[in-house]
């Protein structure tokens, strides 16, 4: 039987990857820094071509790659949230849907979906718990226009 406060971490475990969905689905990129991420975060992208790093870098390239003109609308959908405690300290896996609105460069849209897994390291810091690393794990794909190598 779980604890109170381990029913607790697990809310706000699951909580912070629905938030990290909210800000990244609302370009919101700076306040990964504040509400998601540990200040030595290690965040890897790279499965989809992403970058791979620390926090400045990664909010760095998100203001990059996610425009607003490049990806118009895109979601994250998060659900199976795993996650195993193990004091200040968590591992976790989180699936995520993402069905992403690509402005071509001829003109027009394209829908395309992912499907992949964030791996992730949590740590309980000051201000509650915050993702310490996140490596993107493929499951799929679906539609994606044939200049994308994913």
């Amino acid at each position: 039987m779980l604890s109170q406060q381990e029913i607790s971490d697990r809310l706000e475990i699951q909580d912070l990857c629905y938030r990290y969905a909210e800000l990244i689905d609302g370009k919101d990129f700076d306040a990964l820094a504040t509400d998601v991420f540990t200040d030595d975060a290690h965040i890897d992208y790279s499965v989809f071509g992403g970058s791979v790093g620390g926090l400045e870098e990664t909010i760095s390239f998100l203001k990059q790659a996610l425009t607003r003109e490049a990806f118009p609308s895109h979601q994250h959908l998060n659900a199976n949230i795993q996650v195993k405690l193990d004091g200040e300290e968590a591992s976790g896996r989180v699936m995520c849907f993402n069905p992403q609105e690509l402005s071509l460069p001829e003109g027009g849209s394209q829908l395309f979906m992912l499907g992949l897994w964030y791996v992730d390291r949590y740590r309980r810091t000051d201000a509650g718990w915050r993702i310490a690393s996140r490596v993107e794990e493929k499951s799929w794909v679906f539609n994606t226009p044939d200049f994308m190598s994913l």
